[in-house]
């Protein structure tokens, strides 16, 4: 396996901006929540980042490509996996697709520190965090 659905939801009118498309930060906050989600299938859940050992991701670097208009009423999935995997940072890829005829709207590669939330500095990614991001390793772009 290289991509997990990360996200799924259906585009909300309010979710649209007065050109009649999702706005820009809905397609960043879809792939917000795909970090989350991917994280805490590492084992950086959010109970952990609040209680256990107070990291996350970060995004330091975006990269993205806008190819397809999404409006209201869109059913959308977003897929991640990650690119690559360094000592403090990890490369996650997203595509979010259209559901209806599985096109790809948006892509984006967020490099991401992982964040020390006491210290706010990078820190090293545990090892078994790393371990298990290889689950969802694809081939880098």
């Amino acid at each position: 396996m290289s991509a997990m659905v990360s996200f799924r939801s259906v585009v909300d009118p309010s979710d649209c901006d007065f050109l009649g498309h999702m706005n820009v930060s809905r397609y960043f906050a879809a792939c917000s929540d795909g970090v989350l989600a991917i994280q805490s299938e590492m084992g950086l859940t959010a109970n952990d980042m609040r209680t256990g050992r107070r990291v996350s991701f970060a995004v330091v670097n975006a990269q993205s490509d806008f190819r397809a208009e999404l409006t209201a009423g869109e059913s959308i999935r977003l897929e991640t996996e990650v690119v690559a995997i360094g000592s403090k940072s990890m490369t996650f890829r997203h595509r979010l697709f259209r559901a209806d005829g599985n096109k790809i709207a948006f892509e984006t590669e967020f490099k991401c520190v992982l964040l020390s939330l006491e210290t706010r500095q990078a820190t090293e990614i545990p090892d078994d965090v790393r371990e298990r991001a290889t689950k969802w390793l694809g081939n880098p772009t």
